[in-house]
């Protein structure tokens, strides 16, 4: 016979249990997991940092505005080797000024450009905000159906391990046969490699979430689907969509963006107009000892005119590549434009889809369980066999398995709409977090004439 290790069934199933023991006022709650991947996501804080960067560009541009002031020094030794050998050395020191007035409207529109910059890179961290959400809230499900799944595998592991035990004793009196245990051992033993594979998915899991959230998942409340913020169509979803995208907008801005460029570009075929103006003081003495032979003082100011007649060919090459830049940037608009239609139909279509399963599978595991049972009474009386006992009992487990997933796709999905037509934010979800605001560095450094120091004091 077949040894019964009941302990080990029960070892798995407590073990399960003690990992979700966590007093009930402990329990996170989905909004308290985004909460935390707002504040916490390394992905997130990145692309933030990367806004800032850009936000520069537009300071750096603005500096084709301002005047250019230098500071400047030379000197020099002479040696004459003659019949009366003498040194002379002389040396001079002043400031210089120099103000662009005209240079074909490219400062103008390299700040348009810069500015338009930004405005994409505002609208792209708003997409990389949502899908944190997004990534954090499908890490939270997960987490909840493997944690499900693995207690769904213990408890039908502590079954079938009981099963043989009743398999056992049925063969010691007579009752069964060497084939009901060896059945019975068998399906005990496959319970036992899905339970480790369980195991090992609900690691999996957690450790997805540690990444987006930013700390170990510990007791995870229920969730509930997005419902009351969808549209109630998917037609109105792909109008809200493509009016509020963040990856839309951007790509707008990016247009804007490469149109500044072209024309920035275009601008160094016209003249350019600058002022100057410097102060300068100048001496020379001859044999080192002696009195000073001279010194001076200068000052000047004039005005520089620059008319472009050939470069090489290279600025008309720079003004064709920003055109064909225009142009790829209109392509990749309609390239979003299409994603995010996609992406919205694939999760209306997951959502509804995920709704019907929730309800069937409920009604399978109340008819699975009624036909477990019934086979059970009947095996007891002999008009059923341990077999049929056991693809009774794995329907149950694999109709459970499949109304967890069911629940996990249904909430899953309601965000994923939410954040295929732009609205999945911390702001419309109302999250306990203080709201990243990108304009507060921008308007700190784009007026900004010098200092080294960024903002947040570095």
């Amino acid at each position: 016979m077949f040894p019964v290790r009941k302990g080990v069934a029960r070892f798995l199933a407590l073990s399960v249990a003690l990992a979700l023991a966590v007093p009930a006022n402990a329990a996170e709650t989905i909004f308290g997991a985004l909460s935390k991947s707002y504040r916490n996501n390394s992905t997130l804080n990145s692309t933030r940092a990367g806004v800032r960067v850009t936000d520069e560009g537009v300071a750096i541009a603005k500096s084709g505005y301002r005047p250019i002031i230098r500071g400047t020094a030379q000197g020099s030794l002479t040696r004459n080797f003659g019949s009366v050998g003498t040194t002379i050395a002389a040396g001079s020191f002043g400031i210089e000024l120099n103000q662009t007035i005209f240079d074909g409207f490219q400062t103008t529109n390299n700040v348009r450009a810069a500015e338009a910059q930004v405005r994409a890179a505002n609208e792209g961290l708003r997409n990389t905000e949502q899908n944190t959400l997004f990534d954090a809230a499908a890490a939270y499900m997960d987490v909840i159906r493997d944690r499900q799944i693995a207690s769904l595998r213990a408890s039908n592991l502590e079954f079938l391990a009981e099963q043989v035990r009743a398999a056992n004793s049925r063969f010691e009196v007579g009752e069964g046969t060497r084939t009901d245990v060896a059945q019975a051992e068998a399906g005990r033993q496959a319970a036992v490699a899905q339970m480790s594979g369980a195991r090992a998915q609900v690691i999996a899991s957690s450790a997805q979430y540690r990444q987006v959230v930013g700390e170990e998942p510990g007791q995870l409340g229920g969730a509930s689907p997005l419902s009351k913020m969808l549209p109630k169509s998917l037609e109105e979803c792909f109008a809200v969509a493509l009016r509020e995208h963040p990856a839309i907008i951007a790509s707008e801005h990016l247009i804007d963006a490469q149109g500044f460029g072209v024309k920035a570009a275009e601008g160094a075929l016209l003249p350019n107009l600058s002022a100057g103006a410097g102060v300068s003081h100048s001496a020379r003495t001859s044999n080192p000892g002696l009195p000073t032979d001279g010194s001076s003082n200068s000052a000047n100011i004039g005005l520089s005119l620059t008319v472009p007649i050939y470069q090489g060919g290279r600025v008309s090459a720079t003004v064709r590549r920003s055109k064909e830049s225009l142009g790829q940037a209109r392509i990749d608009a309609d390239v979003n434009r299409d994603r995010v239609r996609q992406a919205v139909a694939g999760a209306w279509a997951q959502y509804v889809a995920s709704q019907e399963a929730v309800v069937a599978n409920r009604e399978l595991v109340n008819a699975a369980r009624l036909a477990l049972n019934g086979v059970i009474e009947e095996r007891n009386v002999g008009q059923r066999t341990t077999l049929d006992v056991l693809n009774a009992q794995s329907d149950v487990t694999n109709a459970q398995i499949n109304l967890a997933s069911a629940e996990r796709d249904v909430v899953v999905a309601s965000y994923a709409i939410l954040s295929a037509i732009g609205r999945l934010s911390a702001k419309r979800l109302a999250l306990n977090v203080e709201l990243h605001r990108p304009e507060e560095h921008y308007e700190a450094v784009k007026d900004k004439w010098f200092g080294l120091r960024t903002p947040d004091g570095r």
